[in-house]
């Protein structure tokens, strides 16, 4: 068995790697990877059962431990192999060339991704949208990317550069509620209180509306319209809805139209009056040859409105 460990593999100049060492390393490997997943899996047990704040904290220390682990046990690994520190450093040095050459982008993200685990600017759990306007729920986050699921349930791997680099909205950065616009117009000559009395009774009917001292539903008229008399709901919705904004938007506007039409209230459509003016002339040598003009004017409306 010791004659089969002392095998010769590779032989350069000095160095001799032999399969007993090279057997080293890869067990070396293999625990490595074995205790960082099980040292992370006990940080996750335990941040399960410790507050949100307290669990996105030790979601930080879980995949800074994790990452120094596996870079701990690859220097083992290559110490394993005969590798001396010396040789490390100008293996660096090496490396620094091809960063130099080609690899910034992988470096570039490698660091986004450490700043955005101590910066904590963005947590699991958060909903945010991208400059480019992605949005989805923050599921896990990684040194060189950071998963995305949007509201279909598509996971998407964004690079950490992006996030650093880039604009980035966060929903539920310091808190998990927020208010939603929903703009409506009706026709001119409604009565505005009822408008405003119809609207805020529609937004209670929807179950995820706040309406506490601080998070009420307000309407404001917001100005007059080329067809309409423009207003904006305003309400604050609770975190679950938060996460699925065209859900929300969907049923507040499904809310006021079955409040509007039960009140009586005119939802207007697009229109426009069209004035034409044509000139008609005679031509002739009489001296009584005079020219009449017609006025017409033409109001380009919708059948509906007959």
């Amino acid at each position: 068995m010791s004659d089969w460990l002392d095998i010769t593999l590779l032989k350069v100049g000095e160095y001799t790697l032999t399969t007993g060492a090279l057997l080293a390393s890869i067990v070396v490997l293999i625990a490595t990877f074995v205790i960082a997943s099980l040292v992370s899996r006990t940080i996750t047990r335990v941040a399960l059962h410790r507050h949100s704040t307290v669990a996105h904290q030790l979601y930080t220390v879980n995949r800074i431990v994790y990452y120094f682990l596996i870079v701990l046990g690859a220097i083992g690994s290559l110490s394993v192999l005969g590798f001396q520190l010396d040789k490390l450093v100008i293996i660096g040095s090496a490396l620094g060339i091809g960063i130099g050459l080609g690899l910034q982008s992988i470096v570039n993200n490698f660091v986004s991704g450490i700043i955005i685990l101590l910066e904590k600017s963005i947590k699991v759990g958060d909903f945010i949208e991208l400059e480019s306007g992605l949005m989805g729920e923050v599921q896990e986050i990684k040194l060189r990317s950071t998963l995305i699921r949007t509201a279909d349930n598509v996971d998407i791997l964004i690079p950490s550069s992006e996030f650093i680099s880039g604009h980035l909205i966060n929903w539920t950065l310091e808190e998990n509620i927020r208010r939603f616009r929903i703009p409506f117009g009706v026709a001119y000559g409604s009565n505005k209180t009822l408008v405003r009395d119809a609207v805020l009774k529609a937004a209670a009917t929807v179950p995820y509306t706040l309406s506490d001292e601080k998070h009420k539903p307000v309407v404001w008229m917001s100005g007059f319209g080329d067809s309409s008399l423009d207003f904006t709901l305003g309400v604050w919705v609770d975190p679950v809805a938060v996460k699925r904004p065209t859900q929300v938007t969907s049923d507040y506007v499904w809310a006021i139209d079955d409040a509007l039409r039960e009140a009586g209230v005119e939802i207007p459509f697009p229109q426009r009056d069209l004035h034409v003016r044509s000139s008609a002339i005679s031509f002739g040598h009489e001296p009584e040859a005079k020219a009449d003009t017609i006025d017409k004017n033409i109001q380009a409306k919708s059948p509906e409105s007959d």
